[in-house]
């Protein structure tokens, strides 16, 4: 039984980290001023914010269309007799429900569907998790209950430097977004029931960046050594900083940065970081 790992491109695996894991990507696309663009394909990080930094319109983002995850699987047939496909949360996109849609129309291979119930390095996290366990030799029923193992032991959260872009881009309710601008605050978001909530609210940067540590350090008491990752929207001298302070604190866990690329950043805005984090595997 060979099993495939495919992910989308707002899991922000490098090409490297896809090419040593054989992880299968089909990428989501940004359109800027009606040119289409597929992230980590055609169009880089830093370009995308050099684009978009004077831009009065938000960039629209779009979902693979369904054909492109068709295309994929069946690719994946020739060789492989089942797919486990992990995306982004599907309360935020129709990415997951297009893939499973896609899984049903392919002959000759089994697609099985995980909702990372998040996005970015995070979800990256599962995909690389998953491939490690296919090339043990483990298929689809065994991998899913681990993944599901390890979505226990997660924490993610993150901080945007202006709400505007959530609520513009509907992934915020308005109330939310209004109460941020008129307090002024940095507020600390994360994922709840697949959607993007405000977890506290806090005035200014640094404390939003020290009650993140605080987080951080609770999960290191529940869950010990931790591979934390930590994100950053085009502002990566600010998160080098950050992981190299943090590693010298916490030498049980295992920092690596990571990035919000075009279609999460075109939501987040830039200067926008976060950190996620997982148990490490025992």
């Amino acid at each position: 039984m060979r099993t495939a790992i495919v992910t989308d491109s707002t899991a922000y695996l490098t090409k490297d980290e896809r090419e040593k894991h054989n992880i299968h990507m089909v990428p989501l696309s940004v359109v800027i001023n009606n040119e289409t663009y597929e992230e980590e394909v055609n169009i880089t990080v830093g370009d995308f914010y050099d684009k978009v930094r004077n831009e009065k319109e938000l960039p629209k983002t779009t979902q693979p269309p369904i054909g492109k995850f068709v295309t994929k699987f069946e690719e994946l047939a020739k060789d492989y007799d089942e797919v486990i496909t992990i995306h982004l949360s599907s309360g935020i996109s129709g990415t997951y429900q297009g893939a499973l849609q896609a899984g049903q129309m392919v002959e000759n291979i089994d697609v099985y569907g995980f909702d990372s119930e998040i996005a970015a390095a995070m979800q990256g996290f599962y995909a690389i998790r998953a491939a490690q366990l296919a090339a043990e030799g483990k298929n689809a029923k065994e991998i899913l209950p681990l993944l599901e193992e390890m979505r226990q032991t997660n924490g993610a959260y993150f901080i945007v430097h202006d709400l505007a872009h959530l609520q513009r881009g509907g992934r915020l309710s308005a109330a939310a977004a209004l109460l941020g601008g008129l307090l002024q605050i940095k507020p600390v978001l994360h994922f709840e029931n697949k959607v993007i909530e405000p977890f506290e609210k806090i005035r200014t940067r640094k404390k939003a960046k020290n009650r993140v540590e605080e987080l951080l350090q609770q999960a290191t008491e529940v869950h010990g050594a931790l591979d934390v990752t930590i994100i950053d929207a085009n502002c990566r001298e600010e998160t080098n900083e950050w992981k190299e302070q943090l590693q010298a604190k916490y030498p049980q866990c295992d920092f690596k940065l990571s990035y919000f690329g075009p279609v999460i950043g075109t939501h987040l805005g830039e200067g926008s970081i976060g950190m996620g984090w997982f148990k490490k595997k025992s």
